[in-house]
């Protein structure tokens, strides 16, 4: 394919699809710069609905191996998704009666982060990475077998031909970042035990809705997900949404369990949350156009803000070199208004970001260097970062936190 694809029909049902807001031109998310800078390429980034299944999802396709062939997001970097994967894990073993003998597969298993709790507790594990440098790493450094391919049908068929069919197939973030929607959830059908479960976390579109959070658009972030669309997607290929529950990680997500159609008897949950979304217009105009209006609200009371604050001779840096970071300092251009980006990552260390080339740094060089102000790209993490830097907050250094209203803490 090109290296971007424009889209017209919805990805999981062929309906046409209606225009909601444009956040782009927008660099790639996680596309940084080398350290002697340059100019990162910018692409248009669209959120768009299905009126049919109602399915939210963007207007563009970029290339997947440009976007995922060499990725610098590791999750172990990060300790509120260490904790949440290890409590998840514990319950899952509890739940699923996971033994040695059990497989569990997870699409985009990244380095590890979650795998490695249910390998200490002796299941078996096999981990699917597109990545292929973070594939090498999560098997070198914590042993987890792991295929680099993208997953789908091809894929699912073969793992099945050589008899690694799964009693439990995890993805967590991974649903939004697939263009071939239809090919993957195929091969979720595929690969999965006819007493199985298939588990899967995604950020809750009504959150992205209520709480203005614009800058979860991005271009790896092809869908936003309801209930309904994901029950309208599973169903097509065999399989039954059985739990939903409401889950806090990531400003607002649901985690739902699918399995083959009548193998488990639905939970109340799934009606009642499928019956909430009919209630506040999940395949209606409304919600949408009220979340349009609303971020570009954001917007300027963001960017009057940090005017404000510059014009009172004070400096501003980023903490976070994140992928929803470079949609919110992209489409409100505030990019100038930074001085650098400090990230605890050593892999985005010494690099720029994409937005105005800022030098990113170790989050230490906020203690040394002491601006004002640092924005809070990564405020889906504010609790863990605020707590890590104490210290810079005991100095007189203070965090604003821009979604869903700009404030100083």
């Amino acid at each position: 394919m090109s290296t971007i694809t424009f889209v017209e029909s919805c990805r999981a049902c062929g309906a046409r699809l209606a225009n909601v807001v444009s956040v782009g031109p927008t660099p790639l998310a996680n596309s940084l710069l080398p350290p002697e800078g340059g100019n990162a390429p910018t692409y248009p980034l669209t959120l768009m609905r299905c009126p049919s299944c109602s399915l939210a999802q963007i207007g563009q396709i970029v290339d997947p191996d440009v976007l995922f062939s060499d990725y610098v997001y590791f999750s172990s970097n990060s300790e509120t998704m260490l904790r949440h994967s290890e409590a998840f894990t514990q319950r899952l073993v509890r739940d699923e009666q996971l033994t040695a003998d059990s497989l569990v597969a997870e699409i985009a298993s990244n380095d590890g982060y979650l795998l490695q709790y249910l390998k200490q507790r002796g299941v078996g594990v096999l981990g699917i990475e597109p990545a292929q440098n973070i594939a090498e790493y999560a098997e070198r450094e914590k042993g987890i077998p792991t295929v680099a391919r993208f997953f789908g049908r091809e894929l699912a068929e073969e793992l099945m031909a050589d008899g690694r069919c799964a009693d439990v197939i995890l993805g967590n973030n991974v649903l939004a970042h697939v263009p071939d929607l239809n090919g993957f959830v195929a091969g979720v059908g595929i690969m999965l035990k006819r007493s199985g479960v298939a588990i899967f976390e995604v950020p809750y579109v009504k959150d992205m809705l209520d709480k203005v959070e614009f800058d979860t658009i991005y271009h790896e972030h092809q869908c936003y997900y309801s209930l309904t669309a994901l029950r309208h997607l599973f169903g097509r290929h065999g399989l039954d949404v059985v739990d939903v529950e409401r889950i806090p990680i990531h400003g607002g997500s649901i985690r739902v369990s699918f399995a083959p159609r009548g193998a488990r008897t639905p939970a109340n949950a799934v009606g009642a949350m499928l019956e909430e979304e009919r209630a506040w217009g999940v395949c209606s105009s409304e919600p949408y156009a009220a979340f349009a209006l609303a971020v570009d609200e954001l917007k300027q009371q963001l960017r009057d803000l940090l005017g404000s604050v510059r014009r009172d001779g004070k400096r501003i840096a980023g903490y976070g070199a994140a992928a929803k970071g470079v949609t919110l300092t992209s489409y409100c251009e505030i990019g100038p208004d930074l001085e650098y980006v400090v990230d605890r990552s050593p892999h985005k260390q010494g690099r720029r970001y994409p937005v105005a080339g800022l030098p990113i740094y170790s989050p230490e060089y906020l203690l040394e260097d002491r601006p004002d102000y640092a924005l809070l790209l990564t405020w889906n993490f504010a609790d863990e970062i605020l707590g890590q830097q104490a210290a810079y907050r005991a100095a007189g250094g203070r965090f604003i936190v821009p979604v869903p209203t700009p404030r100083v803490v």
